[in-house]
């Protein structure tokens, strides 16, 4: 499980800061009460810093992969100015403490960092 201490801040510190990134969240959920509140917290954090939720969903199967090693339960696609807007809320005091609820909440998380090079959603491209 991914927790602040163990996210990959040098490699993502380490990329091109030339604009906005969008954070692909995949989950398996635990407790989806507990997410709600790990939600609920952080949503004012990715606020203030210039970031929104472009999109979330519940998976429902898997299309494409193995159908029990691929699956998510929750997927949510977050767009932040800047890796660095990414990284500070990361490292925030407010964020380790809604992470407590995110580690109840989820047997596995994947954040991948993807470079926006087109967005119908965004259109900056």
């Amino acid at each position: 499980m991914a927790g602040p201490k163990e996210i990959n801040a040098e490699l993502i510190a380490s990329l091109p800061d030339t604009g906005a990134v969008v954070m692909v969240n995949m989950l398996r959920l635990r407790d989806r009460a507990a997410y709600k509140r790990y939600s609920e917290l952080t949503m004012p954090l990715i606020k203030a810093r210039g970031g929104t939720v472009l999109w979330a969903g519940n998976g429902e199967a898997v299309a494409f992969g193995d159908a029990e090693a691929d699956r998510w339960d929750y997927v949510v696609l977050v767009r932040y100015p800047s890796r660095a807007a990414f990284l500070d809320m990361m490292r925030s005091p407010a964020y380790a403490e809604a992470n407590l609820h995110r580690e109840q909440a989820v047997d596995r998380h994947v954040i991948l960092a993807a470079a926006e090079t087109y967005s119908k959603m965004t259109q900056t491209r």
